[in-house]
């Protein structure tokens, strides 16, 4: 497995498979091919059928040349990845081409090349294995991180927490309406300011934890500068719940970089057993990696056992099995917000219950990440980011309770 420098990318949303990734693919392209005639970028699948919602061509236009032609092929669908995209420099003499692929979270991969840039340095693959060397050397998660990764890794994961608090505190102090033609308004700082002291306890909690994923979920839509956690479509339930916890325990950043170490390291695994892409797995591979990860950073946080920290990253999986990515018109809003606000709520439940229950739970945590793989692999097409079924094929803006 790769560093979680990998998993937890700093860049600008809405979309880490549909603007992180083919930001990166096309400045590596012109770096190998610098003053080039003409270039030509051909998206397809995915990047083809919501790639105009989530600002695919306008990412690669301020990369590359102004007049850079891209071209939306979403009539071709006999692709290798649902993330494909085809890079064209023209020259007098002759033309240039590459396939690259845009892997979800922000990776990237060209064809037929070894991704250099990101080196394997974990050694252990799954939960299971990791697990029994924590146990046998009296580790926590996040020890295990640390031995691995070195203790740079700690002042990187501050810089994630540290970015993770500004874009929530900008999202909550942010009024108006999201840009994309939809019509939805700013909802963080409404639900952040109209707190009221007489509210019970459990009432108070889920608004404040809902202000925060709304706040970054919207910062997202509009392009900000969020955290992929693990992608930008996710961004904002890792962040609520450990703000939250963060607020009302008076938690340390020390402890809440150890809660990011233990939740990345759940989302690595399910990256690499499995997928975190929604055009490749649908948003169970976004929103359900996103609440495992936050599961198990609670668990952390807390200091619960391994087995309780697995048992919350497992149902937190279970749970979201099936879910489908159609988004309305391609842009991360609806139903994406408000999701980020229910999986960090879930998350939240999935330690209580973990702490009820652990002892007779039956499913592993590698094992779930196998089903969802292979559910998600199973999804129709139409389901995994195109747009083109479910929400996104029937929403109308006449309907009832209009955004």
């Amino acid at each position: 497995m790769k560093s979680l420098k990998a998993l937890y990318r700093i860049g600008a949303g809405p979309s880490s498979s549909h603007t992180m990734g083919p930001e990166r693919i096309a400045r590596r392209f012109l770096t190998l091919f610098p003053d080039a005639a003409h270039y030509r970028v051909t998206l397809y699948g995915s990047l083809a059928a919501t790639g105009r919602g989530h600002g695919t061509d306008t990412v690669i236009r301020r990369v590359m040349p102004a007049d850079t032609e891209v071209i939306f092929a979403s009539e071709n669908t006999e692709i290798e990845h649902p993330n494909t995209m085809d890079l064209t420099a023209e020259y007098r003499d002759h033309t240039e081409t590459r396939r690259a692929y845009s892997l979800g979270g922000g990776a990237i991969a060209f064809r037929g090349e070894a991704n250099e840039e990101e080196p394997e340095i974990y050694t252990l693959s799954t939960f299971r294995e990791i697990a029994d060397l924590c146990r046998e050397r009296g580790w926590r998660l996040s020890d295990y991180v640390f031995a691995t990764e070195g203790e740079e890794i700690r002042e990187y994961l501050l810089t994630v927490w540290k970015t993770m608090c500004a874009c929530i505190d900008e999202g909550l102090s942010t009024t108006g309406i999201l840009p994309g033609g939809l019509g939805v308004a700013r909802k963080a700082h409404d639900l952040y300011e109209h707190r009221d002291a007489s509210e019970p306890a459990d009432v108070a909690e889920d608004r404040l934890v809902c202000a925060y994923a709304y706040a970054t979920a919207e910062q997202n839509a509009s392009g900000g500068t969020v955290v992929t956690a693990p992608t930008c479509g996710a961004a904002g339930v890792m962040p609520a719940a450990l703000k939250y916890m963060q607020v009302t325990h008076d938690f340390s950043d020390d402890r809440i970089v150890r809660a990011l170490a233990a939740g990345g390291l759940v989302g690595n695994l399910i990256k690499t057993n499995a997928s975190i892409s929604g055009a490749e797995c649908g948003c169970q591979a976004e929103i359900g990696s996103a609440t495992s990860m936050t599961a198990a950073a609670l668990a952390e946080l807390f200091e619960r056992p391994i087995a309780e920290l697995e048992y919350a990253a497992e149902l937190s999986m279970e749970h979201h099995l099936g879910l489908t990515c159609d988004p309305v018109r391609g842009l991360v809003q609806i139903p994406c917000i408000e999701r980020n606000a229910v999986a960090a709520l879930r998350a939240i439940n999935a330690i209580s219950l973990a702490g009820f229950l652990t002892n007779t739970r039956k499913v592993s945590f590698d094992t779930i990440v196998h089903t969802m793989y292979e559910t998600g692999r199973d999804l129709g097409r139409g389901y995994r980011e195109t747009s083109e079924k479910g929400l996104a094929s029937l929403y109308r803006d006449q309907d009832e309770g209009r955004a």
